[in-house]
C-alpha cells in the first residue's frame, strides 16, 4: 500500500521507519514526564488505600475478607471486560487523549470513593477505577515507542519505572503523612453527603491525577510506524470466528503450551510470588498497626525512606549483576530471577519474626530491592525466547498472571486470617513461607530449559 495510512478516528499519519519524524527531544521528554506522573499517581493511591485499611474496616464495618477483595479482587473485575477492548482505542485513536480520559476517570473515581457510603459503593468505584487505568500501560507504552528513536528508548523505559518506584516508596511517605493529619480534620459533609475525616485524604488524592489529565492534552502525539510484516497472520479465507479466536490469543496460547518446559514455571512462579508480594503490599501497614500499635505516619516514614532507596540500589545493582551473569551463563536472566526470589523469601520471612516495629518496617522496605532487581531479567527471559510474531501477546499472558494473581493477594491473605489463622501477622507468614519458597522452586526449575532454548536459537542464528 503506497503513502501513509491515516489510522481512523484522526490520528497522526502511519510511516515506515525510513520516513519516520521523531518528535524533538523536549516533546518527547515532556511526554515521559507526564507519564511518569500519572503513573506514580496510580501507585500512589494503592498505596495510601492501603494505609486506610483500618480506617475502612472499623468505620465500615468489614471483615479481613471484605477489606481484601476491596484492595484486590474488586480492581481486577472489570479487567476481564474492558481491559483489552479499552487497550485497543490506544491502536485507533490519539493515544495522548486515550491517556488524558483515563487519568481524568481515574482521579474521578478516586474522588467517588472519598465519598462512598457504603461497602458496596467502594467496591463500584474500585472495580471501575481499574477500567479507568486499564489502557494507561498499552498508550503509554506505545506513545514512547513512537516518541524516542530506538537507540534511546530502553533508557525511556527505564526512567519510567520512576512512577512505579516513586508511588511505591513516597506512597507510604505522604499518605503516612495524610491519614496522620486527617485524624484531626472535622468530618464534615461534602455535596450534601456525610464524610469521615480520612475520606478526605482520598478527595485531594484525586486532584493530581485530574492535573495529568489536562497536561496529556499538551502532549505531542508523534507518528505511528507502520506495523511489521512478521504478526501471527490469519489466512485470507479465515471465518470470522477464527479471526477473533486469533486476535484473543489462541495461537499465542498453542506457542506457550508447546514450550511448556520454559514458560509454564516462569508464569507459575511469577503468579504465586505476585500473590504475596501485592498481599504484603497491602497488608503490611495493618499488620504493623495492630502487632505494635504504630500510626500510619511512623510506618510510612519507615518502609518509605528505606524502600525508596532499596529501589533505586535494585535498579542499578540488578542491572549490572545480570550483565555480569550474562557474561558466564547463558540462562543469567533466570538464574538471575532465581536468586531474587530466594532473596524476597528471605527478607519478608525476616520482616514478619522481627519482633521490634521500626526494624520490621525497614525490612520490609529492604524487599523493593529483590523485587526491582528481579523485574528486569524476567521481562528480558521472555522476550528472549518469545517468537517475534507473537512476542506481544505472550508478554500479555506473562503481565495477566501478574495482574490477576496479584490482585488476588490481599483477598487471599484476609481470608487466612479470617477464617484459618485468626491472626494477620500468621497468615502473612503462613502464605510467605508457603508461597515464596514454591515461587523460587519453580523458576529454579525454569534455569535449564531456559538455557537450552536459548542455545538452540543461537544454533539457529537467532
Amino acid at each position: 500500500m503506497a503513502g501513509p495510512v491515516v489510522a481512523p478516528g484522526g490520528d497522526s499519519g502511519v510511516t515506515s521507519a525510513a520516513g519516520k519524524v521523531w518528535p524533538s527531544t523536549g516533546a518527547a521528554y515532556w511526554a515521559l514526564f507526564v507519564i511518569i506522573l500519572a503513573t506514580f499517581m496510580s501507585f500512589l493511591d494503592q498505596v495510601v488505600f492501603g494505609m486506610l485499611a483500618e480506617n475502612i474496616k472499623r468505620d465500615f464495618q468489614l471483615t479481613d475478607t471484605q477489606l481484601g477483595f476491596l484492595a484486590g479482587p474488586a480492581t481486577i473485575i472489570c479487567y476481564f471486560f474492558v481491559g483489552i477492548p479499552l487497550g485497543r482505542l490506544a491502536d485507533i485513536y490519539p493515544r495522548k487523549l486515550v491517556l488524558s480520559a483515563s487519568a481524568g476517570i481515574v482521579g474521578l473515581l478516586i474522588a467517588l470513593s472519598g465519598m462512598a457510603q457504603s461497602f458496596a459503593q467502594f467496591v463500584g468505584t474500585r472495580v471501575f477505577l481499574a477500567a479507568g487505568g486499564s489502557a494507561h500501560a498499552l498508550s503509554s507504552y506505545s506513545l514512547l515507542t513512537d516518541a524516542f528513536p530506538p537507540r534511546v528508548l530502553t533508557r525511556a523505559f527505564a526512567l519510567l519505572q520512576l512512577g512505579f518506584i516513586g508511588g511505591t516508596t513516597l506512597g507510604p511517605i505522604i499518605g503516612g503523612r495524610l491519614v496522620k493529619a486527617s485524624s484531626g480534620w472535622n468530618a464534615e459533609p461534602f455535596l450534601g453527603l456525610p464524610i469521615y475525616s480520612w475520606q478526605w485524604v482520598l478527595i485531594y488524592l484525586a486532584l493530581p491525577s485530574v492535573i495529568a489529565s489536562v497536561l496529556f492534552l499538551t502532549v505531542h502525539e508523534p507518528q505511528r510506524l507502520a506495523p511489521r510484516g512478521e504478526g501471527v497472520h490469519v489466512p485470507q479465507d479465515a471465518g470470522l470466528l477464527r479471526k477473533i479466536i486469533t486476535f484473543m490469543g489462541f495461537d499465542a496460547a498453542r506457542a506457550i503450551h508447546a514450550g511448556g518446559k520454559v514458560y509454564y514455571p516462569m508464569f507459575a512462579a511469577l503468579a504465586l510470588s505476585a500473590v504475596e508480594s501485592f498481599g504484603i503490599m497491602f497488608w503490611r501497614v495493618p499488620y504493623l498497626m495492630r502487632e505494635f500499635g504504630w500510626d500510619a505516619k511512623q510506618i510510612g516514614d519507615a518502609i518509605g525512606l528505606t524502600a525508596l532507596i532499596a529501589s533505586i540500589l535494585g535498579m542499578v545493582v540488578g542491572g549490572v549483576f545480570v550483565e555480569w551473569l550474562a557474561k558466564r551463563h547463558k540462562d543469567a536472566n533466570i538464574r538471575a530471577a532465581f536468586l531474587c526470589f530466594c532473596g524476597t523469601t528471605v527478607v519478608i520471612i525476616t520482616a514478619l519474626l522481627i519482633p521490634d516495629p521500626f526494624w520490621s518496617s525497614v525490612t520490609f522496605g529492604c524487599a523493593a530491592f529483590f523485587g526491582i532487581a528481579g523485574a528486569v531479567p524476567q521481562n528480558a527471559a521472555i522476550q528472549r525466547v518469545a517468537p517475534n510474531d507473537m512476542r506481544g501477546q505472550i508478554t500479555a499472558f506473562y503481565l495477566f498472571m501478574f495482574t490477576f494473581f496479584g490482585a488476588m493477594g490481599s483477598w487471599f491473605i484476609g481470608a487466612i486470617s479470617d477464617k484459618v489463622t485468626g491472626n494477620l501477622g500468621q497468615a502473612i507468614l503462613f502464605t510467605a513461607c508457603t508461597l515464596l519458597p514454591l515461587a523460587a522452586f519453580l523458576m529454579f526449575r525454569a534455569i535449564r530449559p531456559y538455557r537450552e532454548e536459548v542455545e538452540r536459537l543461537e544454533a539457529e542464528g537467532r
